[in-house]
């Protein structure tokens, strides 16, 4: 029997309007009844987290910190049921899942040493012809409300990087998880609650995005949104909000060059661990590979080999590696693309093919850069690898996309490494390592159509407060 879940509103448990069943993506067994919100408790949530506004204000960095600290400790004590909870909802593979549970609890850690970090700074007024006499200081003062709207792939860690955040400034959030991944939004609801967090600051609903997502990106109450998930979605957000503050991580299909390496080897088993963990639908994860041409035949062999040994099934298996995708229409959608690069030309040399409900990792030569599989965001288990002779082509190929978040570039040279830092359009370059590599404290965001701002716990918390000026006359 599966369980019914409750709306997280003003420190209560509410029942939702009406409920939706929530499915396995891996086998389609029923997990839970999850509560659709009305209008009205979505207007309910925002009263209640502008109702809390003044309470979080008025906690010393020193309070902020030590519920970010509790949090962090209560996932420690909770950390394999949030695993398994992944596992469920979004068939991620417990291995991975149990990693994510462990970034979720060094990003809360992150957090809450930098509620102990905001600062602001003296203005040497009298460095002015009209200023003598007086002297000047900046601080940085909590937004208040924060709609912050979530993305299935991640739904612990990057909830953590917006509530870890949000929280280390002084502010209260309303939070719209990803309608296949409420299950850790609640449970996050859980261990904030336990920790001490006050009543009205953070306020879980779930239901129909189009609806809540409006309320929420129009209501003046609601000082600024942060979003990851889709560029059309986004794009939306940005014409609905008006003047707020927005933050939104889009997306990308990352590229990473294969110039030159003293270990072959050691670069093909990342990339593979890069294009293909939990099935690809990592926004960072490898699409698009270009290798030198001297390396490119070795490279594909050793590519296609490694793949073929990863090991597909059930997410709660200990030795799987790859799983469902989120759902059957994804599935569908990579299945056409996949026909479509056959169609033109393109070799499929591995994969390609489902294994219950499983697509297993597919490997993809000869593609044109305007297929869909070069240019768009696969968020699958696929990867184009093409061949490159100079080091400005394959920049140039990289650069050829609508998306810039993350590229990575191989190389034993120190002047290509710094070219590529230079002239690779995205907002992060990973030198000698995959374009997915990320840890919470770094800067994270892109460019193009991956997005505006950036997270990252200290970036987070700096967009999440406002610059007030105060100038004193002696």
């Amino acid at each position: 029997m599966s369980e019914q879940k409750k709306l997280y509103i003003n420190g209560e448990w509410v029942e939702g309007v009406s409920y939706q069943k929530l499915y396995s993506p891996y086998d389609h067994e029923e997990i839970a009844e999850i509560p659709l919100a009305s209008e009205e408790q979505v207007l309910s949530a925002i009263d209640s987290a502008e109702c809390a506004k003044k309470t979080m204000k008025s906690l010393s960095a020193y309070e902020r910190s030590e519920i970010l600290n509790r949090v962090a400790d209560l996932f420690e004590v909770y950390k394999e049921e949030c695993a398994q909870i992944l596992a469920s909802e979004n068939a991620k593979p417990i291995k991975a899942a149990r990693s994510e549970i462990v970034r979720t609890i060094e990003t809360y850690r992150f957090a809450a040493d930098e509620a102990k970090r905001i600062h602001g700074e003296l203005v040497p007024l009298d460095a002015a012809q009209n200023g003598k006499g007086r002297f000047g200081y900046t601080k940085h003062e909590p937004l208040g409300v924060i709609a912050a709207i979530t993305p299935f792939n991640f739904p612990f860690n990057l909830t953590a990087h917006k509530l870890g955040p949000a929280f280390a400034a002084g502010n209260t959030v309303v939070l719209k998880p990803a309608s296949q991944t409420p299950l850790s939004g609640y449970m996050t609801a859980r261990i904030f609650e336990e920790a001490g967090l006050p009543k009205g600051a953070l306020n879980v609903i779930t239901g129909k995005g189009g609806l809540i997502g409006d309320l929420l990106v129009k209501d003046e109450r609601v000082k600024m949104v942060t979003f990851t998930g889709s560029v059309p979605v986004g794009k939306s957000i940005r014409e609905k909000a008006g003047l707020k503050k927005v933050t939104l991580e889009l997306g990308s299909n990352s590229g990473v060059i294969i110039d030159s390496t003293d270990d072959l080897e050691a670069v093909v088993a990342r990339c593979v661990e890069g294009a293909f963990t939990f099935a690809g639908q990592v926004c960072i994860s490898i699409q698009r590979i270009y290798v030198k041409s001297s390396l490119y035949e070795r490279f594909l062999e050793s590519f296609v080999n490694k793949a073929k040994s990863l090991k597909l099934g059930n997410p709660k298996d200990e030795n799987t590696d790859v799983s469902a995708l989120i759902n059957a229409s994804e599935t569908e959608r990579i299945e056409a693309w996949l026909q479509e690069a056959k169609e033109q030309g393109a070799t499929i040399a591995l994969g390609g093919k489902k294994q219950g409900t499983v697509l297993g990792p597919t490997v993809i030569t000869g593609a044109s850069n305007n297929l869909a599989v070069s240019c768009k965001e696969a968020f699958g288990p696929i990867v184009t690898i093409e061949p490159y002779e100079e080091l400005e082509e394959a920049i140039e190929k990289v650069n050829d996309s609508e998306y810039g978040l993350q590229a990575g570039i191989y190389t034993t040279e120190i002047k290509k490494a710094f070219k590529a830092a230079d002239e690779l359009e995205v907002g992060g370059v990973i030198i000698n390592d995959i374009p997915s590599f990320r840890v919470d404290n770094m800067p994270y965001g892109g460019v193009k159509n991956s997005g505006t701002g950036r997270e990252g716990v200290k970036y987070s918390t700096e967009e999440m407060t406002e610059l007030k000026f105060i100038s004193f006359k002696l």
